[in-house]
């Protein structure tokens, strides 16, 4: 993606102001000379920034403004170390809220909407995040958090609400409950912003079908505002995101090189106004591609692929490397699979085994199709799983995002 002049002023505002903070970043790019850097080929020999970094600077180390103009802070989960703690000034969450605005907008909803908002509250952005740009865009925030189906569907009904905001996972698990209840007359929703997680083509339709609504994914991050910061649009031909906001590189994962657009990598971001805690070349490890041309829906902002997974979740069985995506499509293109699979891999007699449990559509044959999912899978991805299809609605459903791959290796 070409840098405009306008992004590489911002860009060099943003380097001068962390250089002076004095925290992670200033001794990041301690000895580069920001006058020397003149163009976008010297922005991008600019070292790389990770989460493992921002780990470092705990808890208030990325912080390139002062005490007392932090109105908030929120917090990556942690649940892999240390966690990641990024201050908010008034600004940055006044833009964070004029971004997921837009991200409803370009859903098509508007002011007249009544918003269920399910994903949770607290440290994490996501469902403060949904709340504050609901309430820019001037609509009705139905503040539920997650978990209490009972309540959410009571609400749902009672409130009439128009757009539901939640996980795959959960969206899913409240499509179920609706139609063993039988009460699908009785639901408004027209639209559902999903994100949090990836998710497959045949979960989707599942969603779509059975709640009768149009699904938008929207993409964000806790170090980078938050979900937010791009959407699908209704041609759902990528995710469009805010340039004004944001400059996206797409690097090699392996060699850090930047790839020209269309290419597949590793999604690097580069805030452009962010005042609490900016980032320069901030790695991921989300994979997509930067969509060439103009979207049809004439939207002038640039768009990324649906993100098709994680450098970190990359699966290696039998010597087969494999990613959770590549295992959604094989199932997506079996007949009479259904769209919720579990994976378990263990170390057996010396070796390794991975065993995939996959829904089965009501009335199709488990043996046929566990047989054509098993071949499929041998001629698509390299290795032959142990393939056991189990009743639709068996594997465990999640109110927050499902875990897919147990791996019992290590």
């Amino acid at each position: 993606m070409k840098m405009r002049e306008v992004q590489f002023r911002q860009i060099k505002n943003q380097l001068e102001r962390v250089q002076k903070a004095g925290g992670f970043y200033s001794k990041r790019l301690e000895g580069i000379q920001l006058e020397q850097i003149q163009s976008q080929e010297d922005f991008e020999q600019l070292p790389f920034s990770s989460k493992e970094d921002l780990r470092e600077a705990y808890p208030l180390g990325l912080s390139a403004v002062e005490e007392e103009k932090i109105v908030r802070i929120h917090s990556s989960s942690g649940t892999t170390g240390t966690p990641v703690i990024i201050p908010y000034t008034a600004k940055d969450v006044d833009d964070w809220a004029i971004q997921f605005a837009r991200c409803y907008e370009m859903a098509g909803i508007t002011d007249k909407d009544r918003i269920q908002i399910t994903p949770g509250y607290g440290l994490w952005t996501a469902g403060i995040g949904f709340q504050n740009g609901c309430e820019k865009l001037g609509a009705m925030a139905i503040p539920m958090g997650p978990g209490n189906t009972d309540k959410q569907i009571q609400m749902m009904i009672d409130l009439k609400s128009t757009v539901l905001c939640a996980t795959s996972s959960y969206a899913l698990l409240l499509a179920e409950e609706i139609a063993k209840r039988g009460i699908r007359d009785q639901i408004h929703l027209k639209k559902g912003v999903i994100g949090s997680e990836r998710w497959g083509e045949k979960m989707r339709r599942r969603i779509q079908e059975e709640l009768g609504i149009e699904l938008y994914d929207i993409y964000g991050l806790t170090e980078v505002y938050g979900p937010g910061i791009g959407i699908s649009c209704e041609k759902q031909n990528g995710i469009h995101y805010w340039d004004d906001y944001l400059y996206i590189e797409i690097v090699d994962p392996v060699t850090g090189k930047v790839l020209p657009d269309g290419e597949m990598g590793e999604i690097v971001i580069t805030t452009l106004v962010k005042e609490g805690a900016p980032l320069i070349r901030f790695r991921t490890h989300d994979l997509s591609r930067i969509i060439p041309g103009d979207c049809p829906c004439g939207s002038p902002f640039p768009r990324l692929d649906i993100i098709a997974g994680r450098t970190d979740d990359m699966l290696k069985v039998k010597g087969v490397n494999m990613f959770p995506s590549q295992i959604e499509e094989v199932i997506t293109e079996v007949d009479g699979a259904s769209s919720e699979y579990l994976v378990e891999i263990e170390h057996v007699d010396g070796k390794d085994q991975m065993t995939l449990f996959v829904e089965t559509v009501t009335g199709a044959d488990k043996e046929q199709v566990g047989k054509h999912l098993a071949g499929h899978f041998k001629s698509r991805i390299g290795m032959t799983p142990v393939v056991k299809m189990v009743d639709l609605g068996e594997l465990p459903r999640s109110e927050k995002k499902t875990k897919r791959v147990i791996d019992m290796r290590f």
